[in-house]
């Protein structure tokens, strides 16, 4: 997996999902991948039986309606829950969150203050990833409570540098990220999606279109990661002067492309930082 080989192992977790769902399942996929999860270590508790029986068929991990057995088993807890839910699933099981747990939220909106409030205790470390994780490409970034030691925080790094890559940053700036990397992949799928669009309407077959479209929006990010060049160098690169790329650049900027996409970050970051005061 990439990056995984770069990080040093950490020892086999007894770690639980409170929460079955897609961003749970996602990531106890990438970290099985990467060799942080191992059968009997890694557990999911949900009240929905259909996110249970998913969470198992694509992990192989045990998943429960018991929100309590999950804990007494778990010594590390990523909160996945919806946003909505978070305040009274806490209140339910407070006393089942002790400190001796560390605690990592990916609830979206959800503070550190208010989660710190909410438990009691502040072991605890926020992080925002997203769905790439599970084929070992995520973008995540992480804060910590004030309680939160050094270990945990090189916990947090290892499990998230393990499937992609991760930084370390101000809360205030969480909402940010959420707006950006953890919306993102939804952004982009319909950059491809309209990608292979233009190539059916073009002739090719679709099947070959989405391929194309796919591979060359993967292929176009490694070249900025890999590179260091700044994306505008490399789009002049490909646009010779009176070319097909520039003309195609020219029906992006009159469709107000990159504003749209400016808008739709903004937009999510906001939405985030609604959640948070809900």
């Amino acid at each position: 997996m990439p990056n995984s080989q770069q990080i040093q192992p950490v020892p086999v977790l007894d770690l639980g999902f409170l929460g079955a769902g897609r961003m749970a399942t996602a990531l106890a996929v990438g970290w099985k991948h990467a060799g942080l999860l191992k059968l009997g270590h890694c557990q999911a508790s949900d009240p929905f039986a259909a996110a249970c029986e998913s969470f198992h068929q694509a992990t192989g991990y045990w998943a429960t309606d018991d929100n309590r057995a999950m804990l007494k088993a778990s010594k590390v807890v990523v909160l996945a829950v919806k946003p909505q839910q978070l305040h009274a699933v806490i209140a339910d099981l407070k006393g089942d969150l002790g400190a001796e747990k560390l605690i990592i939220s990916i609830v979206a909106g959800a503070t550190l203050p208010t989660l710190c409030a909410a438990l009691g205790h502040q072991r605890v470390i926020r992080v925002m990833p997203n769905t790439p994780c599970q084929v070992g490409a995520s973008a995540s970034a992480f804060s910590c409570g004030k309680q939160a030691s050094i270990e945990d925080s090189q916990v947090v790094s290892r499990l998230f540098g393990s499937v992609g890559k991760v930084f370390e940053l101000k809360e205030s700036l969480l909402d940010a990220v959420t707006g950006l990397s953890g919306s993102g992949p939804a952004f982009v799928c319909l950059m491809i999606e309209a990608l292979a669009d233009g190539g059916v309407r073009a002739g090719l077959p679709r099947d070959v279109a989405q391929t194309l479209a796919a591979q060359t929006v993967l292929g176009t990010a490694k070249m900025v990661l890999e590179t260091g060049k700044h994306p505008a160098q490399l789009k002049d690169e490909v646009a010779s002067p009176g070319g097909t790329t520039i003309a195609g650049l020219h029906a992006l900027e009159k469709a107000g492309v990159r504003g749209g996409l400016i808008d739709a970050v903004l937009a999510a970051a906001r939405r985030a930082e609604e959640l948070g005061k809900k």
